[in-house]
């Protein structure tokens, strides 16, 4: 399985790009996937299509804005962009705008890429490591950054947990920000200890539905929650899917602890 650092090579990365608008934002990302034969121009509009149909679930952080379609023949090969704006834009997110950094997610299946998305999640999960890959001077520190191993954190004290369950963390498609709310709850289930007890599957909206009656609460986006509806179980909104600390509080709430 390809690492974070592979799939996101120092060539796919540009600093200080102007662009006018979300669109333009995500267009010079999918310009990177194009040129590094990861996609056709064809994705690009895809992920544009995306924000259209599903409104800015993927702004999953303060500045961060995580682009990504469904797998389609317009995929070559998995890999990923990243794109720092030279000056920040609106994608119409309540409380996650304006945007300075774009990732555009390419994946061919829905497997290839997770090792890379919990590497990600890890990295931009951590104050110092966030911020460091948000102020780097060049495409060449910031891919040194995204390929060094991150140390493990300091692991809180453990609490006993529920029966095995299943928490589903959702969005359009069910590869892309889902993954990454997914790595991030997982990161917070590990460190309560809690990882033994419930088991977390990333999905779409359509597939969620479905599948709600088999778990015990849905995390995701405030755009996908409105989507989702009345689903029969807790749905909890989380603004900042690299916050462990929001993904806990919420986690706690679900299960009053």
């Amino acid at each position: 399985m390809a690492s974070l650092s592979e799939l996101l090579p120092r060539e796919a990365i540009r600093l200080d790009i102007p662009a006018a608008d979300w669109r333009a934002a995500v267009r010079a990302a999918g310009e990177l996937l194009v040129t590094r034969g990861t996609t056709t121009d064809a994705y690009t509009d895809e992920m544009i299509r995306n924000v259209e149909e599903n409104g800015p679930y993927i702004v999953i952080a303060p500045g961060l804005a995580f682009a990504h379609a469904r797998p389609s023949p317009a995929v070559r090969r998995t890999g990923m962009a990243w794109v720092r704006l030279a000056e920040p834009v609106a994608f119409g997110h309540e409380t996650n705008d304006p945007v300075t950094l774009v990732v555009a997610l390419a994946a061919a299946d829905s497997g290839a890429h997770t090792a890379a998305m919990a590497a990600l999640a890890r990295l931009l999960g951590d104050p110092d490591t966030e911020a460091a890959l948000r102020t780097a001077a060049t495409p060449e520190e910031l891919h040194r950054l995204i390929a060094q191993p991150k140390p493990d954190d300091e692991q809180p004290v453990r609490a006993s947990g529920p029966a095995v369950q299943k928490i589903l963390t959702v969005c359009g498609n069910g590869v892309g920000t889902s993954l990454f709310l997914k790595n991030t709850l997982e990161q917070v289930l590990d460190c309560w200890g809690w990882d033994r007890h419930i088991t977390v599957e990333a999905t779409d909206t359509i597939s969620a539905k479905g599948k709600a009656s088999e778990a015990a609460a849905i995390l995701t986006s405030r755009e996908i929650a409105r989507t989702l509806g009345d689903v029969g179980i807790p749905v909890k909104v989380v603004e900042d899917f690299t916050s462990a600390k929001e993904v806990d509080a919420a986690l706690r709430e679900t299960y009053d602890v």
